[in-house]
């Protein structure tokens, strides 16, 4: 008889031709040991377990079970089983063997050559089982496992290589992060090598650079017994094969621990819920984080109105288009857009005077007025790009991205102006703003490397926004403005120290005659710029410029 096999993942046939009789017939594949072998391990192979329990003779009840577990406990990702020899058949026996290769966490294969022994049961040949079917050198009541080793996990360091995780400023604690047990649905989100249970990142910096900081762990392919139903101890009883792991990697980031102390310091006194943040103008690094209180990170994550700190903004588009700050223009206690009134801080009026006083005194008419009459909604949106609004903040953490949107009329719009209505940004993203101004260039700002931003768990491999670079006389103007408002503006009774230039700003929220407002202030002195916001804080010169002056002392 001259036998020919077809064999498919999904079954296999068997082609009986009886030589000189013209007669063919079909047989079931299991009619063959070599078939039933093949058909075996690629069920394997595919995890068909049940496809598998009916090619073998005399399973176990749990057979399904303790291929899924063998699976799982080993943390398998990819998996082949493949022939290796069947010998001749023998009075209803074959001896057999396959190759295994398993692709376990962080991609390391183990291979190893198993047993396939084969019996003839009523003209069917199956896979006899035993527990050595699984592994040779397994019996009943072992298990196939790969223990994990994580190595000690990395630090998350500041800019001088000091531990942020201990540092005593909360707010630089919280910007670390914090480790915890992983839950179920977030290992299996995470992946291999992860499981239930393991030590992960769960907040902060921890959580972002999770797999840098964690390493992959060391393996070991162990037969193991015990622990199963009795809660007993599980015992080791032979490691089969055992696979290196790889350090974490610490994570430096640009925090300045005197600076951070500083913040926190400055916001020592304050009774409502503020922020702080500082920069370095001419790299866009973040160098102070601080939030009281703890909890909510709303210097990163905060959207306010940013109140008449938006006239930096303003201001900028308006000198690009010709005024400069000599210029004079009206002051008027109120001006009326689209039918609505806008007026100044206590009804002040101060005639027509040089620009750089108009926004030394926060003139809400002037930049209003001049904002519909020479700007236009394009224009100052435009600028407001070139100051960071209106683009993603990748900065090595979750961060809202300034809003300047679109308005509905001129009312609208002139209101914007002045960074109210629908105008909504963060400590973070105004503090880019005074930086900006400071160094002429907008720099995304950032917590770590440009190059690390990128890898952080949001960023999902997105750069950040190339800087962007002001026109020279928008810089030499708002280095004739903003030092003015410390001078002799709305900040002049505030104790800063000499060199300081910045913009205060009263944002109103809600609703009534007299609606609460946040407290502003931005502003920088030489290679550092910064923002300050009070939440409910009423005027800025009053609730956020002196906390700004305090940081800048404390420094």
């Amino acid at each position: 008889m001259h036998r020919t096999r077809v064999v498919t993942a999904a079954a296999v046939a068997v082609a009986v031709v009886l030589a000189g009789a013209g007669a063919v017939w079909w047989l079931r594949s299991g009619d063959d040991p070599d078939a039933a072998a093949e058909e075996f391990l690629a069920a394997w192979s595919g995890g068909d377990h049940a496809a598998m329990q009916a090619l073998t003779h005399r399973p176990p009840a749990d057979f399904a079970e303790r291929l899924t577990r063998m699976h799982d406990d080993l943390g398998v990702t990819e998996q082949r089983y493949t022939v290796a020899s069947v010998g001749d058949a023998k009075d209803g026996r074959a001896g057999g063997s396959y190759r295994a290769e398993l692709t376990l966490s962080g991609g390391r294969v183990w291979s190893y050559t198993g047993t396939l022994p084969l019996t003839e049961q009523d003209g069917e040949w199956l896979v006899r089982w035993s527990p050595r079917l699984l592994h040779p050198e397994l019996k009943d009541g072992q298990r196939l496992r790969a223990a994990r080793a994580f190595p000690q996990r990395a630090d998350v360091l500041a800019a001088d290589g000091s531990s942020l995780t201990a540092s005593e400023s909360g707010s630089a604690r919280q910007l670390a992060g914090t480790v915890g047990a992983a839950s179920a649905e977030s290992a299996q989100k995470m992946g291999a090598p992860y499981q239930e249970g393991d030590s992960v990142g769960t907040s902060g910096l921890q959580q972002q650079y999770e797999k840098r900081l964690a390493g992959s762990p060391a393996l070991a392919v162990q037969i193991v017994e015990g622990g199963e139903q009795d809660g007993a101890e599980t015992k080791v009883v032979k490691t089969l094969q055992r696979f290196g792991g790889e350090d974490g990697e610490p994570l430096r980031t640009t925090i300045d621990p005197a600076m951070q102390a500083s913040a926190s310091e400055a916001l020592s006194g304050v009774t409502e819920p503020a922020s702080l943040v500082a920069l370095r103008p001419s790299t866009g690094e973040i160098l102070a984080v601080a939030n009281k209180p703890g909890g909510y990170n709303r210097a990163l994550m905060g959207a306010y109105p940013p109140g008449s700190t938006f006239k930096v903004v303003t201001a900028a588009a308006l000198v690009a288009g010709g005024l400069s700050a000599d210029s004079r223009v009206a002051c008027p206690a109120t001006t009326n857009v689209g039918g609505r009134e806008f007026h100044n801080y206590q009804y002040e009026d101060f005639g027509t005077v040089p620009f750089r006083d108009a926004f030394a005194h926060s003139c809400n008419t002037t930049f209003a007025r001049l904002a519909v009459d020479e700007l236009g909604e394009e224009r100052l949106t435009e600028v407001a790009e070139q100051f960071g609004f209106n683009a993603p903040i990748i900065a090595g953490l979750p961060a809202v991205r300034a809003s300047f949107p679109k308005n509905a009329d001129e009312t609208a719009f002139a209101s914007a102006s002045f960074g109210q209505g629908k105008v909504l940004t963060s400590p973070l993203n105004m503090a880019g703003v005074a930086a900006a101004a400071a160094d002429g260039t907008w720099r995304s700002p950032r917590l770590v490397s440009a190059e690390l931003a990128s890898q952080a768990l949001d960023a999902g491999g997105k750069k950040p926004a190339a800087p962007q670079e002001l026109e020279p006389a928008v810089k030499k103007a708002l280095h004739a403005l903003m030092p003015a408002v410390v001078s002799e503006g709305t900040a002049s009774g505030v104790d800063f120290p000499s060199g300081t230039a910045g913009k205060t700003g009263t944002a109103e929220y809600g609703s009534g005659e007299n609606p609460p407002a946040h407290a502003w202030f931005i502003g920088y002195r030489e290679d550092v710029a910064f923002a300050v916001v009070v939440e409910g804080g009423g005027e800025g010169a009053q609730a956020a410029a002196p906390v700004a002056a305090k940081f800048l002392n404390g420094l």
